[in-house]
């Protein structure tokens, strides 16, 4: 039962006021029609929309079977069109790329039945009104009437309690308008039918009851109902909705219905896309690039391990900022201090530390590091040795090679010399044969059996370059030291021909090796140094004889090479070498007399002993003269200086002579097979690190510089960052496409202003209003983020091919699966973010205004 108590619906435009129903109290039987007759304006249809709860009344109350619904809530309403409300319009109403099945089915799904049951029961009132002929055809494949019958069964189809029809005959011949009435007449047999309509002809002939509605009120009311109280019965809150694949199906098909325009869309939504998965491509790429690099030739650069350094790694950092302090107001009229002193100058402040490289060397030699050893193809000790080598020149005269290096005058040897960089000719071969085969193919002679034979090293395309050719014998020394004496004399110099060497002409070539202790000779007087080239002439005659028994070059494949100097010796020679130091004469001499200085027969003394007048005496003439120019100031400071540089000490002397020990290397080089095994022998470092500092012993803790890691950790930081800006900059597309999504997003709204008064009438909610236009954005995330991926891949084909021509790099650019999926994700969440706003004003509108939208 259905009743209206003094009813109110008033209208408020700005200050004007207009009262469409005024104070109507009406009741209607279970099962009656009731054609409501009035002029336009007169209120008939806004009696039928607050009926059928699609307008909410000012004041009165609708009591719908005993229960008030002053208390009713949106979801109430919602489910009472759904459940109780079925509605036919003058203009049908039917949502036009949707089917005459789907459209008659609609109301079925917000009530949440079975895709098998919704079926079922469509084709049964589709055949009832007779279109179970038409079900798969669009609404504007159909004529007026027949339209009129698909909106009276979707109508129907939730089996209503009430049936409202505003005007149903209004927009169809005379013929059909029979038809539509006779079907309505059927209908009210077994539930309330109330229409409203301008035929009083119609109204007389069908109706059973017809009341009268004149500026707001009731004039007439030809079969009224009078009612007492009844007992309310108890209301059945019934959730119904939209599910979110319902939404996208209504989507899907508007979509459709707008191919070309979706297209379009999602193309340029796929823009950003398309511009971040390049950019992920190539920067994935180059690093997968970086690591295999790492996997194939890191191997060949061992842990090197010096007895002093410096740790780059402690001077890293960022110099702080007043940025770095949160929560600091700016003022414009004053100036702030950035950062603090301590921290400047601990990141201005070189960090070097001092190796114990003995006590390494001896646990390396030990069981206990076993774990280290096992991983390592090689451990080589580097010793300091001075050594002066000599070979023939031309004219068959001894001449000493390995000063032309340095001597050249290049602007690139001061920056190498500069930067402590020190060239090597002469190289010591990695104790591994197998490796050392597997990295370099044999050209001519045969591989060293002992420490007199030496191998030349060329490059892969069998080049020496020219210093070194001068460097190492193979052209005359003298030669260059002219040439570059006509540099320094701006003589124009012809360029020479390029020369090349026979392997026959370079196998049994000869080196004689002196060593420092090699230059003095005992006297009467002590140990005098002999430099002159008669007393040399002699000497070489005792010097270490070497000669070219092989030249080798890095294979074909080789990522990178273990040598890095051109005449490679065996260890034997280090040994050879090493031994003659602790054989020859002077360094036993001075190991006999520790506190006695052989060279010069006094005993050492400690200048820092000595009065400053006393040391003053000990200085040459050039050092007294600078010394007697400098201010008083100064002076301490500089004799301070002199005699902490000056004072020969046992050590100094034994440097003089070029004595190492066998047991105190200068450097320690770990060779490795692969870089995971470079990674565990680090660790086993730092490991070996932490138990000395447990053990209280930090002098022996090894400091080591990765420089390699590093380096190849500053390449991935600058590709990263270069990922980030460009990223950042692709990403303006994104929001700019977000932007266009949401401005297309609200014109779907406005062209679908309809539709949405149309699933609101059958009881959809305002969240499922908004869930339809998500969905909407979401279909056009997904085919944009879809798009750009594919597209993405097939730009990686040429982009491919292009660095392979360029660089011969394979394989570069590649989109990684996780990336590509993630890229999907964003894009459809952006235009679903983009959506959010158009979606809420659609679920907001009035759907009795968006029912009058055309």
């Amino acid at each position: 039962m259905l009743r209206l108590d003094h009813i109110v619906k008033t209208y408020t435009t700005g200050e004007f006021t207009q009262d469409a129903l005024k104070d109507v109290s009406i009741a209607f039987r279970d099962n009656e029609f009731v054609a409501i007759l009035g002029p336009s304006g007169s209120g008939k249809t806004t009696l039928l929309n607050l009926i059928g709860g699609l307008d909410r009344y000012t004041s009165g109350n609708l009591i719908i079977d005993g229960i008030s619904t002053k208390q009713y809530r949106d979801r109430d309403w919602d489910a009472y069109r759904n459940r109780a409300i079925g509605f036919v319009f003058q203009s049908y109403n039917l949502i036009p790329h949707q089917s005459v099945l789907a459209n008659v089915e609609l109301a079925l799904t917000l009530a949440g039945i079975s895709r098998s049951e919704r079926r079922e029961r469509a084709k049964t009132v589709l055949d009832k009104v007779g279109l179970i002929d038409h079900i798969h055809k669009r609404p504007n494949q159909l004529s007026g009437g027949q339209m009129q019958r698909v909106a009276i069964a979707r109508a129907l189809i939730n089996d209503p309690t009430i049936l409202l029809a505003d005007e149903p005959t209004g927009a169809i011949d005379s013929q059909t308008s029979v038809q539509i009435m006779d079907l309505l007449k059927e209908i009210a047999r077994d539930r309330l039918v109330i229409m409203v309509t301008h035929n009083p002809v119609l109204a007389e002939e069908y109706a059973t009851r017809i009341v009268t509605l004149h500026d707001g009120e009731i004039t007439s009311d030809t079969h009224p109902y009078e009612v007492e109280e009844l007992t309310a019965k108890p209301l059945t809150k019934q959730r119904v909705g939209m599910s979110f694949l319902t939404a996208l199906s209504l989507s899907f098909t508007n979509l459709k219905s707008k191919l070309g325009r979706t297209i379009l869309t999602a193309f340029a939504g796929s823009i950003g896309i398309i511009g971040i998965a390049l950019i992920l491509s190539l920067s994935s790429g180059a690093q997968d690039y970086i690591d295999r690099m790492q996997a194939d030739t890191l191997s060949s650069y061992p842990i090197s391990l010096a007895a002093s350094g410096i740790d780059f790694e402690a001077n890293q950092g960022e110099f702080p900022t007043r940025g770095d302090e949160p929560d600091q107001p700016v003022k414009t009229d004053r100036i702030y201090q950035a950062g603090d002193a301590a921290t400047t100058l601990k990141h201005r402040t070189i960090h070097r530390f001092q190796n114990d490289l003995a006590s390494f060397k001896q646990y390396l030699e030990s069981p206990d590091a076993s774990a280290i050893t096992d991983l390592t193809t090689d451990i080589q000790y580097g010793y300091p040795l001075d050594m002066s080598v000599y070979t023939k020149d031309s004219a068959g005269d001894d001449v000493l090679l390995g000063e032309t290096r340095e001597s050249t005058g290049s602007p690139f040897d001061e920056m190498r010399l500069s930067s402590g960089m020190s060239p090597q000719t002469w190289t010591e071969l990695i104790d591994n044969p197998t490796r050392l085969q597997e990295q370099y193919e044999l050209l001519a002679g045969s591989w060293p059996t002992d420490h007199s034979e030496v191998m030349l090293v060329v490059s892969q395309d069998n080049t020496i370059r020219d210093i070194t050719l001068y460097e190492i014998g193979l052209k005359d020394p003298s030669k260059l030291e002219e040439l570059r004496e006509q540099i320094d004399q701006d003589i124009t110099i012809e360029a020479e021909e390029p020369q090349s060497f026979a392997y026959s002409e370079i196998l049994g070539k000869q080196y004689r090796i002196l060593q420092p202790f090699d230059y003095y000779i005992a006297t009467e007087d002590g140990w005098s140094e002999l430099r002159d080239e008669s007393a040399l002439s002699v000497d070489l005659d005792e010097a270490v004889l070497v000669e070219i028994v092989g030249i080798i070059r890095p294979v074909d494949d080789a990522a990178a090479a273990a040598l890095n100097g051109t005449i490679a010796y065996p260890k034997a020679l280090t040994d050879h070498l090493i031994d003659r130091l602790d054989d020859a004469p002077i360094v036993e001499a001075q190991r006999s007399k520790p506190s006695e200085n052989v060279l010069t027969g006094l005993a050492y003394v400690d200048l820092t002993e000595l009065t400053d007048d006393e040391v003053i005496e000990t200085m040459s003439e050039a050092e007294q003269a600078q010394l007697s120019l400098l201010p008083d100031a100064d002076r301490s400071a500089y004799l301070s200086r002199y005699r902490a540089e000056r004072a020969d000490t046992y050590d100094s002397v034994m440097e003089r002579l070029g004595f190492v020990s066998a047991e105190e290397p200068s450097s320690i080089s770990l060779y490795l097979s692969d870089f995971d095994s470079r990674q565990l022998v680090l660790d086993l470092i730092d490991q070996y690190n932490d138990e000395k500092t447990v053990q209280d012993r930090t002098e022996e803790v090894i400091g080591y510089t990765d420089v390699v890691g590093l380096m190849t950790t500053s390449i991935t930081d600058i590709i990263d960052i270069i990922s980030y800006l460009l990223i950042g900059f692709v990403s303006i597309s994104l929001i700019v496409s977000s932007i266009m999504i949401g401005i297309i997003t609200y014109i779907s709204v406005l062209e679908r202003t309809k539709e949405i008064g149309i699933l609101r009438s059958i009881g959809a909610s305002k969240g499922d209003i908004s869930r339809v236009f998500n969905a909407e954005t979401a279909l056009i995330g997904l085919a944009s983020g879809g798009l750009g991926i594919v597209i993405s891949l097939l730009l990686t084909v040429p982009i491919n091919r292009l660095i392979e021509r360029l660089s011969g790099a394979q394989n570069i650019a590649f989109l990684p699966p996780g990336a590509a999926f993630l890229l999907v994700v964003i894009s459809l969440g952006l235009t679903i973010l983009a959506g959010l706003i158009p979606s809420r004003m659609a679920a907001t509108k009035d759907p009795v205004i968006a029912l009058r939208t055309e």
